[in-house]
C-alpha cells in the first residue's frame, strides 16, 4: 500500500470524532426510548373487567366513571373487590345513585353512531341516553334517549332527577339546560345560553361553543327548586329559576378571569344546613380543587387543594366524613383526599370523569363546607406526593424537560395532546420523546453536512461580507 493511499492522519481523527458523536446520539436516543418503554409497561388499562385494578378498603361502595379511551363504569365493594362493571357505551359520565337504594345508578352516556342510517344520516353521530343500572343484578334500564347529528361535544355529561319522572339535563349538543318528562319524553322546560351570553365568547360557534358539562338540581335553603349549571367555556357557574331565567347576581366566575375559575366540572351546591352556601368544583385548566363561600352577595373563595400530581381534575365531592373524593383524570386516578390534604385512599384510573360514594347520597349531600369544617389549603409545593423519580439523585432531567415543556404550551393544548395520547404518557414521556425527535433530527442534519462536505460540496448564505472588516 502506498503512502497515497493510505488514509490521512486528519480524516482518521475525523472519523473517529464523526463515530464517538454517532454513538452518544445514539446512546441518547435508547435512553429515551427507554424511558418510554418502561412507562408503557406501567401503564394501566381497564378495557376489559380483568384489567381494572382493585382498590384499597373503604366503607361504602365506589363508582367510577370513564370517558376515555375506553367507556366504563365500574363499582367497587367496600373490600375494594369490583362489583360491577360496563363497557358497553362509548362514554360514560355523571353517575347518581338512586335516592332509597343506593346499589342502583343513574348516569348519563354516549354511543358514538359511525354507520350511516335512519337515525345517522351523516356519520359521525351520537346516541345520548340517560341509563339506570342495578349493580348487583347488572340489569340495565333506558330511561330516555337521543339521537344527535354530530359527534365533537355532542354528548350530555350530566343529568340530574328532579322527581320520580322528570330529569334536568345538561345538553352540550345545543347549549341548552333542559327538563324533559321521561314518560312522555316531552320537553318541559328549556333555558337556552345564547339568551345570557354572546356567541362572540366562549369557543367557536357552534362547534363547541359554551360547553355546558354539569347541572344540578337544588332542593333546599334559598336556592330550593333552582338550577345550577356549568359553562365550561365561559368559566362560569350559573344558577337558573324556571321563571326568571338566570340569576346574574348569583354567577361564579367570569370568562378569561382564569384565577377564579378555567374551564371547570361538574361544580357541587353545598346548602346552608352543611355551612353554604358554597360551590366545591373542579378547576380543571388549573388542575386545582377549589371551594368558593357565598357571603354579603359574593362567592369567595375558602379552600383550595392540588398535589404535584394533578392534571385536569373532572370532579371533586365533599364526603359525610370531612373528606374529599376527587377524580384526577390526567393524573389516571380517583383519590380521597383528608380534612389535612393528606392522600388517604387511591385507585388507578384510565382518565375518570367521575365517581362516587354511593351510601353518601347524590354528590355526598351531606358533606360539609370546608368553612364549617376549618379546611386549610394545600398547593403542591406543600404536598408530599411525588410526580415521577430522581433515581435517588435529587434531580430527574427528564422530569425537568417535562415540566418546562408543560409551562410552555398553552393549558389547553398541553391538555388536549394529554387527552388523544395514550394514557401512561406523563410530562416525563413527553421529555423523552421531545428528546428522542430532536437527536434524531440533528443526528440527521449532521450526517448530511458530513457527506457534502466529503464531496466537496460547501454552501455559503446569499449574502456574506468580503474583506476583513
Amino acid at each position: 500500500m502506498t503512502d497515497s493511499s493510505l488514509p490521512s492522519l486528519d480524516r482518521v481523527r475525523s472519523e473517529i470524532t464523526r463515530n464517538r458523536l454517532r454513538a452518544a446520539f445514539a446512546v441518547l436516543i435508547l435512553i429515551s426510548a427507554a424511558a418510554v418503554v418502561s412507562a408503557a409497561g406501567e401503564g394501566v388499562s381497564t378495557a376489559s373487567k380483568e384489567d381494572v385494578p382493585d382498590a384499597p378498603e373503604t366503607e361504602n361502595h365506589t363508582v367510577v366513571t370513564e370517558s376515555g379511551r375506553a367507556g366504563t363504569i365500574t363499582a367497587y365493594q367496600p373490600d375494594g373487590e369490583v362489583l360491577y362493571y360496563n363497557n358497553s357505551r362509548t362514554k360514560y359520565f355523571d353517575a347518581d345513585p338512586v335516592e332509597g337504594d343506593p346499589l342502583t345508578v343513574e348516569y348519563a352516556a354516549t354511543d358514538t353512531i359511525h354507520t350511516e342510517g335512519s337515525n345517522c344520516g351523516a356519520p359521525p353521530c351520537t346516541r345520548n341516553v340517560i341509563e339506570r343500572a342495578d349493580l348487583e343484578t347488572g340489569e340495565v334500564e333506558v330511561l330516555y334517549e337521543r339521537y344527535d347529528y354530530k359527534e365533537y361535544a355532542g354528548e350530555w355529561h350530566d343529568v340530574d332527577r328532579t322527581n320520580e319522572t322528570h330529569f334536568v339535563v345538561a345538553d352540550m349538543v345545543a347549549d341548552q339546560v333542559f327538563i324533559v318528562n321521561t314518560e312522555t319524553e316531552v320537553v318541559e322546560w328549556l333555558w337556552d345560553a345564547q339568551s345570557d351570553f354572546p356567541l362572540e365568547g366562549g369557543h367557536s360557534w357552534p362547534r363547541d361553543w359554551a360547553h355546558i358539562n354539569d347541572v344540578e338540581y337544588i332542593e333546599e335553603g334559598q336556592m330550593d327548586g333552582r338550577i345550577m349549571a356549568s359553562l365550561r367555556n365561559q368559566d362560569q357557574v350559573v344558577f337558573l329559576d324556571r321563571e326568571e331565567g338566570l340569576l346574574e347576581n348569583w354567577t361564579l366566575g367570569s370568562e378569561n378571569e382564569h384565577d377564579v375559575l378555567y374551564e371547570q366540572h361538574n361544580p357541587d351546591y353545598i346548602p346552608e344546613s352543611q355551612g353554604g352556601p358554597a360551590v366545591l368544583v373542579a378547576d380543571s385548566e388549573s388542575a386545582q380543587i377549589k371551594e368558593f363561600q357565598r357571603e354579603d352577595g359574593e362567592w369567595n373563595r375558602t379552600w383550595l387543594w392540588e398535589d404535584d400530581r394533578i392534571q385536569w381534575p373532572r370532579d371533586a365531592d365533599r364526603l359525610p366524613n370531612g373528606n374529599t373524593l376527587i377524580s384526577d383524570t390526567h393524573g389516571n386516578r380517583v383519590m380521597e383526599v383528608t380534612q389535612s390534604g393528606d392522600i388517604v385512599w387511591e385507585v388507578a384510573s384510565s382518565l375518570p370523569y367521575e365517581s362516587e360514594r354511593l351510601e353518601t347520597g347524590d354528590e355526598s349531600e351531606s358533606g360539609r363546607s370546608a368553612q364549617e369544617l376549618g379546611l386549610e389549603s394545600r398547593t403542591a409545593a406543600e404536598s408530599s406526593g411525588g410526580g415521577g423519580g430522581d433515581g435517588g439523585f435529587g434531580f430527574a432531567p427528564l422530569g425537568f424537560i417535562g415540566d418546562l415543556i408543560e409551562s410552555l404550551l398553552p393549558h389547553r393544548i398541553y391538555n388536549a395532546l394529554l387527552f388523544v395520547t395514550p394514557v401512561w404518557i406523563g410530562a416525563s414521556e413527553f421529555a423523552a420523546i421531545g428528546v428522542a425527535l430532536l437527536t434524531g433530527l440533528t443526528w440527521a442534519t449532521i450526517e448530511i453536512k458530513w457527506q457534502l462536505r466529503d464531496r466537496g460540496i460547501r454552501f455559503r448564505l446569499p449574502v456574506y461580507r468580503q474583506g476583513g472588516n
